[in-house]
């Protein structure tokens, strides 16, 4: 009996257990129920261990068997036979020797004994048992969701299941590593079970769930870098001892130890961009990057940035005056063709970097939408607020991404190899948000003056009929006048901030921060931290660098640049340009989105009204014919007007509480700048503020981002308009306070 059932456990057929683990009706007579329900147990065990070993075996010889489900089944295998079936061997040999801690008295073998010893492997086996009902139920098997599965399995408060499972993950993980090894370290794609496309993206499915969003972005980053340099057959190649490094270090880590896993591949992907920047990107490459995105993103190049914001409105003008559903709309290639157009005529024409640019409308095509002529109720309310009451997270910057075209837009440029060593996707979206930043001040300055334009030229043609005096009846006489001083001071108002905003943006905050930042990439650093001399004659210390060798354009002139602070520089750049541009302050940014609207609705409204703010004189009173109604439209405008003058002064008096605030809130506080700014989910946690620093010795000789906050309050105080006068609120004479205002009594 014993030997028979010893032969059971070792997965041979028996008489005892003829279908399943359920013992023969005829052997049922002689056995007491503990004996009976021993054997079924032992049987159960039994089953399923040759249910294990015969999935094992179909899953490997299958055609469409991955190399990751062969290296599991070996691995099931291996723990079978080096702890199952040895323990059945130890068991038979117990026997056989009548081993007193198993035979009874020299003679008996309890079948309890025999329950106990494999009572261990109950659990195991059903789990085992569970895990090939899964694997057959599915065609294929990418490693990542099989990674997945075993890991959720191996998570179980069973201690021998747990190191079971973790031992299958692990030789799963072991095969996927050495892919990754030929793909990061070597740039090589397997021909079966690769990780990625010839393209280099990642197929799905071939990535566990462990591994983080950067770390895949370093995987890709990294084996594409290495494949492109060894398909381009480059004098100079990764060197041999690197790529061992990088080999040993991997073969030591799994990736469900996320930690020490992202550790690994972000040393690799740093050492890899340092060869790089020393053999590859030239320092004339990032020049030339810096160049393009300052001239299209950061608006220097302002004929260009002019002429596509008037070509933006041409495009809306002519979609809303075609009738056809169809062509009304505008698309994205409606809007790349504007860039081609507005750069037909300026210094862009020639520029290669051009066709770098591409629009995106997230929200998909969509027809042009009118100026708001709604009630400016809404916009009086928001001044009210306090940064206490507004929630960080609850502020984005797509405040100001739908002011250009109406719908929101998204300036791309398209980054190829090896300027992506340089130039991240992270980088891309603060320039997208400083563009659709500047843009939107940029237009409404323009629009403005476009207005300020209007009024002029109506206001020459009306005098050459009326003289000294705005015409009308002797009753409304002193009110087309007061309405007509009024809109003239709103539209001086407007003009005057707008104009000292866009001086501060573009030349203390833009041109400084650029010319810092071409200086720095220009005068560079020797290995032993020499000290450099700035044309401005000032001195500073600069860190030593770790590269030892440098492959950059120029030769001589250019001193060693490592890429880690190359990466720094441009970091810190872009904190600086986002922080004195205010887009860091939530606050701020929310009143000037609010200004902004404000101002679009005054222009609107004077276009409505021809392109003046008075009525003609020939038209006032002549829909009914009755006197009556003389002086009604002259009221109605007066409301509105007086309307968009005391929201725009709340409003101006909001941004200057807010921005002088702000100057108390951390001026000091820093950050790392080896990493740029995420502001598409994580901006408005930033305050005004929060600098990013390279290191005292590299920012010794820069202008600190709190003295062009204070540029901006001496700009817009300059006469102390806002520290001595207080906004008067508007009245029925509004016309009277907006004389005051401009000192005319």
């Amino acid at each position: 009996m014993i030997s028979e059932v010893l032969l059971v456990l070792a997965g041979h057929p028996s008489s005892l257990f003829p279908t399943d683990h359920t013992i023969h009706p005829s052997f049922t007579p002689l056995l007491h129920p503990g004996e009976q329900q021993c054997l079924e147990s032992l049987g159960k065990i039994a089953l399923n261990y040759r249910r294990i070993k015969s999935s094992c075996k179909s899953l490997s010889s299958s055609s469409s068997s991955s190399r990751y489900i062969s290296a599991l089944c070996a691995a099931i295998n291996h723990i079978l036979k080096d702890e199952y079936e040895s323990l059945v061997i130890t068991t038979e040999a117990k026997v056989l020797r009548r081993d007193s801690n198993l035979v009874a008295s020299g003679s008996f073998v309890p079948l309890s004994s025999i329950r106990a010893l494999f009572s261990e492997w109950d659990a195991p086996m059903v789990a085992l048992v569970a895990l090939m009902d899964e694997l057959e139920g599915q065609k294929e098997w990418q490693p990542g969701p099989l990674i997945d599965l075993l890991l959720e399995r191996s998570r179980t408060g069973v201690h021998r299941i747990a190191h079971i499972f973790h031992f299958l993950c692990q030789a799963v993980e072991r095969v996927w590593t050495t892919q990754l090894i030929a793909f990061v370290v070597h740039g090589s794609l397997s021909s079966t079970d690769p990780l990625a496309s010839e393209s280099f993206g990642l197929l799905e499915g071939s990535m566990p769930s462990c591994v983080s969003i950067q770390s895949r972005d370093s995987i890709v980053y990294v084996g594409r870098a290495i494949a492109t340099v060894k398909a381009a057959k480059w004098q100079k190649q990764l060197p041999a001892s690197l790529a061992q490094e990088h080999a040993t270090a991997l073969e030591g880590v799994y990736p469900d130890d996320r930690t020490t896993f992202d550790r690994v591949i972000a040393q690799i992907r740093t050492s890899v961009s340092e060869w790089l920047w020393l053999n590859i990107l030239t320092i004339q490459a990032v020049e030339d990057a810096v160049d393009s995105l300052a001239n299209y993103f950061l608006l220097r190049n302002g004929e260009f940035s002019l002429s596509l914001i008037r070509e933006i409105d041409r495009l809306k003008i002519s979609r809303l005056t075609v009738r056809s559903g169809a062509t009304s709309m505008i698309r994205e290639q409606d809007l790349n063709l504007a860039i081609l157009r507005a750069s037909l005529g300026t210094t862009a024409q020639q520029d290669p970097s051009l066709s770098r640019l591409r629009f995106s409308m997230p929200t998909g095509p969509l027809r042009p939408l009118l100026p708001s002529l709604n009630s400016t109720s809404n916009l009086r309310q928001s001044t009210s607020f306090s940064a206490s009451t507004v929630h960080p997270a609850a502020l984005d910057m797509s405040l100001f991404n739908a002011h250009l075209l109406g719908t929101p837009l998204m300036l791309n440029y398209t980054v190829e190899w090896p300027l992506d060593l340089f130039v991240h996707q992270s980088d891309l979206t603060s320039y997208a948000a400083l563009f659709s930043y500047l843009s939107a001040l940029r237009k409404t300055h323009t629009n403005i003056h476009t207005c300020w334009t209007s009024l002029s030229n109506s206001q020459r043609a009306r005098r050459r009929w009326t003289g000294l005096g705005e015409g009308g009846t002797a009753e409304d006489l002193a009110t087309r006048s007061a309405l007509l001083r009024c809109g003239w001071g709103v539209v001086r108002d407007m003009g005057w901030f707008l104009d000292t905003l866009l001086g501060y943006i573009m030349i203390d905050v833009v041109d400084v921060e650029y010319l810092n930042l071409k200086r720095e990439l220009g005068q560079g650093q020797d290995t032993k931290g020499v000290s450099v001399a700035h044309s401005t004659g000032s001195v500073r210390s600069m860190p030593a660098s770790r590269s030892t060798a440098s492959n950059i354009a120029g030769g001589s002139s250019h001193s060693h640049l490592d890429f880690t602070t190359l990466r720094q520089i441009h970091a810190s750049y872009l904190d600086r340009l986002l922080t004195g541009c205010l887009l860091t302050n939530p606050e701020v940014t929310t009143v000037l989105s609010h200004i902004f609207e404000i101002c679009e609705r005054f222009v609107a409204q004077v276009e409505r009204w021809g392109g003046d703010i008075l009525p003609a004189l020939l038209f006032e009173g002549s829909l009914k014919g009755g006197a009556e109604d003389v002086g009604v439209l002259v009221r109605e405008r007066q409301t509105v007007v007086a309307d968009i003058n005391e929201t725009l002064h709340e409003l101006l008096n909001s941004f200057y509480e807010q921005l002088s605030s702000s100057t108390l809130q951390q001026p000091f506080s820093s950050t790392d700048a080896s990493k740029s700014i995420h502001i598409n989910a994580t901006m408005a946690n930033h305050t005004t503020f929060n600098i990013s620093r390279v290191g005292k010795a590299v920012d010794g000789d820069r202008i600190d981002v709190r003295r062009h906050v204070e540029r901006l309050l001496l700009r817009l105080d300059f006469n102390s308009g806002f520290t001595k006068f207080k906004w008067k609120q508007a009245t029925s004479s509004a016309g009277e306070d907006i004389l005051a205002q401009g000192g005319v009594k």
